[in-house]
């Protein structure tokens, strides 16, 4: 397993006028790779990319990409046009280059929000007549504060048929004023995501830069058949919690060829909220994630740690990841209840990592007092292999649960190493407790509790 991108090329993705440079690097490694056939799998396909017939600019609608000047009438005149004046097909609003300052605006269905080369949707700053929106169900509140919480930058609330795209423009969320309100304790509800679809279904991302958001990147929720594929999602590395994708509660989504470097986890699948996600009841189901690179003080690819709703058919396939807390990182807790089976992680490079794999049963905080501590997470059926790692601390951790212990956990063709190619020299490499399951050809070798002889679903290697 060798990276398909070493720290130095990575070095360059740093800035948006190198992003078409990396997709090119991808498009060279994927289809030059002696394992060219698995690059070029897509689940993209699940939603199809419509081409609008009807076409309108910003311009027309007095938008200015002078830096200055707020645009937040044009956005929302040019959608209220594309929402109340139908046209066949929907209609593409294209954002020329300038750098287009505005408060947040809500989408519609049938439209296509276009970026072009050197295009910049910035976020104000000025934060005192930012729209306040309900708590989600299954959350229950806020996710840092209880009471309602801040829309996203750019949302859209039951609405399908969308796409943002465009020639690697840039959707900017100037977070930093939000990031130090966060570090100042003086936020008064919860952070704004930068692009959140809610209750939505056949929405397309690609092709467009998201940098600096005030929370998590990019967050479809109680969505389905969501594909977000040739992002570059950028955040300083000490940004509070600005995860980069994170699907929840949704189903049908698909995550392929993207770069992410940000404060949190790369993508982390989530569904709801301790009691709250579990009256909810709607689970993330059948997410794709491949062809992944980054880097991040958090974990790689997570699950977790909200999972009430419950979590299945995840998979995940070559990942590279450089300079990472954790690579893998599947999370839980007592009072979340919800059930997470059948997730397999593949073919998964890692460099420079605190821990390589974590499972772990006591990570998460709680909306409230109101949990139930009976409610115990369910995980079962894990498959984790084809795994490298170099400059990796401590292999891995599993902690389950006394009264719900990890199941089926299986691991195939894993190898860890330390400083200069050694093995992992922590003691132990490995620590496990309240997990069964099998390993094979895994070094250093993991815990005990990971028997030699196949059992269970992970005879379905």
């Amino acid at each position: 397993h060798q990276p398909l991108l070493t720290p130095a090329k990575m070095h360059l993705l740093s800035t948006s006028a190198t992003v078409s440079t990396f997709l090119f690097l991808l498009t060279f490694l994927f289809h030059s790779s002696p394992t060219s056939a698995s690059y070029s799998e897509t689940c993209s396909g699940i939603v199809p990319f419509r081409q609008r017939a009807d076409t309108i600019s910003i311009t027309d609608f007095g938008g200015v990409g002078d830096g200055k000047t707020l645009n937040t009438k044009a956005f929302r005149e040019a959608i209220y046009r594309i929402q109340h004046i139908k046209r066949r097909g929907g209609t593409l609003l294209y954002v020329p280059p300038g750098v287009y300052l505005t408060e947040s605006f809500n989408l519609t269905s049938h439209m296509t929000l276009y970026l072009a080369a050197g295009a910049v949707i910035k976020a104000t700053q000025r934060l005192w007549n930012w729209p306040l929106i309900a708590p989600l169900p299954s959350y229950g509140r806020g996710r840092e504060l209880p009471g309602g919480r801040y829309i996203s930058f750019i949302h859209g609330d039951g609405v399908r048929d969308v796409i943002i795209t465009g020639e690697n423009g840039t959707i900017d969320g100037q977070g930093d004023v939000w990031w130090n309100m966060w570090r100042q304790r003086t936020l008064q509800f919860t952070r704004p995501n930068l692009v959140e679809f809610l209750n939505s279904r056949n929405i397309i991302i690609s092709n467009v830069i998201f940098k600096n958001s005030p929370f998590w990147n990019i967050h479809p929720v109680y969505c389905s058949n969501v594909v977000v594929r040739y992002v570059t999602i950028l955040a300083p590395r000490d940004s509070p919690n600005t995860d980069g994708i994170d699907p929840d509660s949704s189903s049908n989504v698909c995550i392929e060829d993207s770069y992410i470097s940000t404060g949190d986890d790369l993508v982390a699948v989530k569904s709801g909220w301790d009691e709250y996600g579990i009256s909810y009841g709607r689970p993330s189901s059948d997410i794709t994630i491949r062809r992944l690179t980054g880097s991040s003080p958090f974990a790689g690819i997570a699950v977790g740690s909200e999972t009430s709703g419950g979590v299945r058919n995840v998979l995940a396939e070559h990942i590279n990841l450089f300079n990472m807390g954790i690579g893998i990182h599947i999370k839980t807790n007592i009072g979340r209840g919800g059930i997470i089976k059948n997730l397999t992680m593949s073919s998964v490079y890692i460099e420079n990592a605190r821990t390589g794999i974590k499972i772990s049963g006591d990570v998460g905080d709680h909306p409230d007092e109101n949990f139930n501590s009976n409610a115990l997470p369910v995980v079962k059926g894990i498959t984790i292999k084809n795994v490298w790692g170099v400059h990796v601390l401590q292999a891995g951790l599993i902690h389950g649960l006394s009264n719900s212990p990890f199941t089926d956990i299986c691991f195939y063709d894993i190898n860890l190493h330390g400083e200069a190619g050694s093995s992992v020299r922590s003691s132990p490499p490995w620590k496990c407790s309240d997990v069964s399951g099998f390993a094979h050809q895994v070094s250093p070798w993991p815990c005990s509790q990971l028997s030699s002889q196949e059992s269970g679903s992970c005879t379905n290697y």
